[in-house]
């Protein structure tokens, strides 16, 4: 057994040593969720089943209100344990809408679950899925020239989804490494022979601690690094805190991004619902009025665990 602990803390070590030195030559693509912590499996498989429950995540996002054209998310998961052999199991779905262009994707998670101490957990996580990608220049609001070569509209271009990731946690703290699509895609259209669009490989860190500060409340500080290759590095750090197992409130910052106010109220054991606005601190914020997020979580007891504990993360 000591053996076999000492081997995934070699594992796990070599995982975050090697993803951490690829985050550190990479930088951000595009904006993430300010609420990730609720849909933590979307950017890591192995985060799957962990809360031993089953849990459906919902989150709505619409960046940038007041411009015309501006990013509207829409993602949706559920995950679960399966058994008592540390195996979790996931499905998520995740649409985009940015001006003429729209993604969708939808993929399946597996992660597998060893405990390595009394209190401490390991996982590894494998996503796999497709992707389908659409830009409709002809029925955009935006200046439309047919004889652009470049304006040519794509039709549910395919391209499929490998993600790969490692989750270690306790009851108090989690580290996570993850990608959740290693596969680099280029979009085409029917008139060019260069791509009209890329998609590079996005890399994940996170991480967490919670205190208990009195019987009534606990602090939970966090942080969340987003790698892009050809993008500036995404620094997302945040304070959360949760009143009576209930009320959640906290506050986000987003470097050179983003300040970002967060709430939530647990409504029941079951069902939880969740608001954050960001406010933008670069001089695109002379131009919008920030950005709106809704998330909805909905839990239920499994034969593995009959009873629903509150967890912070």
């Amino acid at each position: 057994m000591k053996s076999l602990k000492k081997i995934c803390s070699c594992i796990v070590i070599t995982i975050c040593g090697g993803l951490f030195t690829i985050i550190s030559s990479f930088a951000q693509q595009d904006a993430q969720y300010t609420q990730y912590m609720y849909n933590t499996v979307a950017i890591n498989p192995a985060y799957a089943g962990s809360r031993e429950v089953f849990n459906i995540n919902s989150i709505y996002r619409a960046q940038w209100a007041g411009i015309n054209g501006a990013p509207k998310t829409l993602t949706a998961s559920l995950n679960t344990p399966v058994g008592q052999r540390g195996i979790g199991l996931g499905v998520s779905f995740f649409n985009d809408e940015i001006g003429p262009s729209q993604e969708s994707n939808f993929a399946v998670d597996f992660a597998y679950r060893i405990r390595i101490s009394n209190t401490t957990k390991l996982s590894f996580g494998l996503k796999g899925g497709f992707n389908l990608y659409n830009v409709n220049f002809t029925n955009s609001t935006l200046n439309y020239d047919p004889s652009d070569p470049n304006s040519a509209d794509i039709n549910n271009e395919f391209s499929p989804i490998i993600g790969l990731g490692a989750y270690l946690s306790s009851d108090k703290w989690y580290l996570g490494m993850s990608s959740p699509n290693l596969l680099e895609t280029k979009h085409y259209n029917d008139n060019v022979l260069v791509s009209t669009a890329s998609e590079k490989a996005t890399f994940y860190f996170i991480t967490g601690y919670v205190f208990t500060l009195n019987d009534t409340t606990q602090f939970k500080p966090a942080v969340l690094v987003k790698g892009t290759s050809g993008a500036p590095l995404a620094i997302n750090s945040s304070a959360n805190f949760l009143f009576n197992e209930k009320l959640m409130l906290g506050v986000a910052y987003s470097l050179d991004a983003a300040i970002s106010t967060l709430a939530g109220f647990q409504v029941s054991d079951q069902i939880m619902i969740g608001y954050a606005y960001d406010y933008d601190t670069t001089d695109f914020s002379n131009y919008n009025s920030g950005s709106h997020e809704i998330v909805l979580r909905f839990e239920l007891a499994t034969t593995i665990n009959k009873i629903i504990n509150p967890r912070f993360f």
